[in-house]
């Protein structure tokens, strides 16, 4: 991972455009092929960030922006979608790259893993003719929670949440961009699977083309029959 804190000032167009003005920041560059650029403040949430694959051009700045102040510009450019995201720098405070090896990925509380087992047993409540592949799909950023077949064998990659927020779509997105670029699996399409998903989660997957599945728990069990209630 590289972090540059500099001086900085960020254009995002594509589906929209955004601009945030010259200001200290945190431009933080990950091996996924991930960039994401944090203000001291706003909690975990990056102010603009770039999913990949993308591929980052370090320009020259014009005799314009050179007179402005400007050192470097970098044009990150989405190969799929062609947004882009221009980061004019104005001064370079600490430029530092860390090796952080392979993450085991995240260690699920008793819950989210006992949801992943029966979800893995009834795989069938993703729908009509689904099968599994395997639990715990590696890739190059982590595990996936479940691979699994559509009923005409296209792949689909689950991630399990128990209670599904932006943070849980963000995380199943970046799978899905490394897997489809997988041709032994590709077309690989995405199910966010949780007990409560959060209207902007379910906004945010659905936009992305993900489908939400909401988990009834005690039915997966066996301890409940929804066929069987009244209401």
């Amino acid at each position: 991972m590289r972090l540059v804190i500099a001086q900085c000032s960020v254009d995002y167009a594509g589906r929209l455009t955004a601009h945030l003005p010259m200001a200290t920041r945190l431009i933080m560059l990950k091996s996924d092929g991930s960039i994401l650029i944090h203000s001291d403040g706003g909690s975990y949430k990056p102010l603009n960030w770039m999913t990949p694959p993308c591929t980052i051009r370090h320009l020259e700045p014009d005799a314009e922006q050179a007179e402005a102040g400007l050192d470097e510009v970098w044009e990150v450019s989405q190969t799929k979608t062609g947004d882009r995201l221009i980061i004019s720098i104005a001064e370079v405070i600490s430029d530092d790259t860390y090796e952080f090896g392979v993450d085991p990925g995240l260690v699920k509380d008793g819950v989210e893993a006992h949801l992943q087992e029966l979800l893995a047993e009834h795989i069938e409540t993703l729908g009509e003719g689904y099968s599994l592949v395997r639990r715990e799909y590696m890739t190059a950023i982590g595990p996936v929670d479940i691979l699994a077949k559509d009923h005409v064998q296209n792949s689909v990659a689950v991630e399990i949440k128990r209670r599904g927020d932006i943070d849980g779509v963000e995380q199943l997105t970046r799978y899905l961009d490394l897997m489809n670029r997988d041709p032994r699996l590709s077309p690989v399409q995405g199910v966010f699977a949780a007990q409560e998903i959060k209207p902007q989660a379910r906004t945010l997957a659905e936009d992305r083309g993900i489908r939400c599945v909401v988990l009834d728990y005690d039915a997966l069990r066996g301890m409940d029959d929804p066929e069987s209630r009244l209401f």
